[in-house]
């Protein structure tokens, strides 16, 4: 099954190293025009090319179509201006990937709260700032693919990080209501939870297991999922080679009768409540909601009953 992504336009965020720079190489090398989106940190003096601009030059190196498209993704009003401009100069947005992303590490009750707001900024914000503005465009043209990124630890959580956490389970907040909103106009949303060796963990493991985890073993998974072939409100977990789907899932539930309902009968039922050997998935709160009203409906013995 090729993929195929010639006349298609693709910008990804944070592409200057890491990641970021291995989704566009991936992205480039499957014809998509690549827009590598930077924080423009090259000084007035210096002459030396940023690193956004050495990933263009790397990818015209090899026949590929690319520019740069400087912008601090928590920026509402620069990340605006910017996909402006590309639309202007490419005429569309067919694939955005939030890759974007900052660390401020450091145990809750030490925290800092405005690194606590900063790094919310850029990953939530910046992922909502970037999904608004293509988000019309896609509407337009009937077509778009739009990856989040997310974590391990946003999905189950990790010492010392809550900060980056709450921002990585967000977004996956963020995905599932925006694949609802653009499956009719076959706009595909999703995320990928990566583990690689990037800037943001090279002092967090040894030197063998960063090999093993290049950013390069993560991208042919990001590439399948914004491509025309991409499920949609799916979590791609990917690192070292290893690729995995997570979910959100709920127990069957039990109907306990709501005439003086108490929290005791709770306490009694735990066991079946919180049982996970049978699991439903639910594709919407909706969903959720009317699953519920159906069971009281049709009528649950005073036991309390399996949903």
């Amino acid at each position: 099954m090729a993929i195929r992504l010639e006349n298609q336009v693709a910008l990804v965020t944070g592409a200057g190293t890491g990641l970021g720079r291995a989704h566009a190489l991936e992205l480039a090398k499957h014809g998509a025009t690549v827009i590598v989106n930077d924080i423009d940190s090259h000084s007035n003096e210096s002459t030396q090319p940023t690193a956004a601009a050495l990933v263009v030059a790397e990818i015209e190196a090899t026949g590929g179509r690319a520019a740069v498209a400087y912008c601090d993704v928590s920026d509402e009003t620069a990340v605006q201006e910017m996909v402006a401009r590309i639309i202007s100069d490419f005429g569309r947005v067919d694939i955005l990937i939030n890759n974007a992303g900052i660390l401020r590490d450091k145990s809750f009750g030490k925290s800092n709260l405005a690194d606590f707001r900063r790094v919310l900024e850029v990953h939530v914000m910046g992922s909502v700032n970037c999904s608004h503005a293509v988000w019309s465009q896609m509407l337009t043209q009937g077509y778009g693919r739009i990856l989040m990124t997310t974590s391990a630890s946003g999905i189950y959580g990790n010492f010392g990080q809550a900060n980056y956490g709450t921002a990585k389970s967000a977004v996956v907040g963020l995905m599932n209501v925006l694949a609802i909103e653009g499956e009719s106009k076959n706009i595909r949303v999703n995320a990928l939870a990566p583990t690689a060796a990037t800037q943001m963990t090279e002092d967090l493991l040894k030197t063998e297991d960063l090999v093993k985890l290049a950013p390069e073993h993560v991208s042919p998974g990001a590439v399948f999922m914004v491509s025309p072939q991409a499920p949609t409100k799916t979590i791609l977990a990917a690192g070292a080679g290893v690729f995995a789907t997570a979910r959100m899932e709920e127990s069957t539930g039990v109907f306990l009768p709501m005439e003086n309902l108490s929290a005791e009968d709770v306490a009694e039922n735990w066991d079946r409540i919180s049982d996970m050997s049978s699991t439903v998935r639910t594709e919407s709160a909706f969903e959720q909601t009317h699953r519920y009203i159906a069971k009281v409906d049709s009528g649950s013995d005073s036991r309390g009953a399996l949903l």
